[in-house]
């Protein structure tokens, strides 16, 4: 209640009271000042959630964000669908002026000065690689073009057109000068393709950047694919609520609580074409120029959501038995092999 509200009230009560408060009336008044300032307080402490969603990446890019301004809130979803484009302006090889387009572009005739965020999501991809035993690569490019997956639904190349692509895929082909920052490619024809991290590395950067905005309590998503969880929302301190379906159908879906973590997803079932009676993923295997066989969806949890989209691609990939053999190494995965429930390996409750 303000000031002129509370002297016209004043006023009222001393006109009644001829001149003077009785004791009743004071007491009424000193209520309503007290319900005034609990609810002014209770209004500027007041958390609210706030959501937005913008066309991204080719997926759609939703951020929930919970805070006591407005404003500041919708501000910080803004400035995150604008660091998203932003990266895709940096690495989509769909756009002819990105900077990872001019590698693919020159890389192969020279080494190639880049940026240092480049240079630097480069290197990581290329550990992954190593990491991975091959499983994860970036060189896929030629891989996605021969099946059709580039800018379309997927076809069933030749033999010959595996192995020439193939020739043009390998990571170990990738050469990195960290002196100069520069990239070159070994081999003619070699392109690298950020499907594999892109919308996992747009997710890690807009988490960062809701901490420097001070966010506490948001969640990112990045189509089907990944997802980071910051802080906890105010009516569940367990985390943010998720489920991962099971594809095989014998088991409900799996519920999931995230909180400080990201959780990525991989599913044959996600992009597939068919042909002569057989299904084709757009996961490939890039040392065979195949898609890869035998798992149905991983989905990994960990810190980083550069970290779990690149490794779902690489469980899926290296298949069931690879996964439980280095599984100490691993952050934590929910497997789920073709025709069988997901099972959790490693200590994940």
């Amino acid at each position: 209640m303000n000031a002129d509200r509370i002297e016209t009230l004043l006023d009222r009560v001393k006109k009644r009271s001829k001149g003077g408060l009785d004791e009743l009336a004071a007491l009424l008044i000193a209520a309503l000042l007290c319900a005034g300032a609990a609810r002014a307080a209770e209004n500027a402490g007041a958390v609210e959630r706030y959501e937005a969603s913008a066309t991204v990446m080719g997926s759609e890019l939703r951020v929930a964000l919970y805070g006591e301004r407005r404003g500041a809130l919708a501000s910080a979803a803004i400035a995150a669908f604008d660091e998203a484009r932003r990266i895709d302006a940096l690495i989509s090889n769909y756009k002819d002026d990105s900077e990872w387009s001019r590698i693919n572009r020159e890389a192969g005739e020279r080494p190639v000065a880049v940026s240092e965020e480049s240079f630097a999501l480069i290197e990581k991809c290329l550990a992954y690689s190593r990491a991975s035993e091959g499983a994860f690569d970036i060189s896929v490019g030629p891989l996605v073009k021969v099946w059709g997956f580039y800018k379309g639904s997927g076809k069933l190349p030749s033999q010959r057109e595996i192995r020439g692509a193939l020739g043009k895929t390998g990571y170990q082909g990738i050469e990195l000068d960290r002196a100069k920052r520069t990239v070159r490619f070994t081999r003619a024809g070699m392109e690298i393709d950020p499907g594999g991290i892109g919308k996992g590395y747009a997710v890690e950067r807009i988490a960062e950047l809701f901490r420097k905005y001070k966010m506490t309590t948001a969640m990112i998503s990045a189509g089907t694919s990944s997802m980071y969880a910051l802080g906890a929302p105010p009516d569940e301190p367990r985390g943010w609520r998720t489920e991962v379906r099971d594809p095989s159908g014998k088991g409900g879906p799996i519920e999931i609580y995230l909180r400080d973590e990201s959780l990525s997803t991989s599913g044959s079932y996600e992009k597939f074409f068919k042909a002569e009676g057989k299904t084709y993923s757009h996961i490939f295997d890039p040392r065979t120029g195949m898609p890869a066989q035998g798992t149905a969806q991983v989905s990994v949890l960990a810190a980083s959501a550069l970290d779990t989209e690149a490794w779902t691609t690489a469980l899926f990939v290296n298949g069931l038995a690879w996964a439980q053999k280095h599984v100490e190494e691993l952050p934590r995965v929910l497997f789920c092999p073709d025709g069988e429930a997901c099972r959790w390996l490693g200590d994940r409750p």
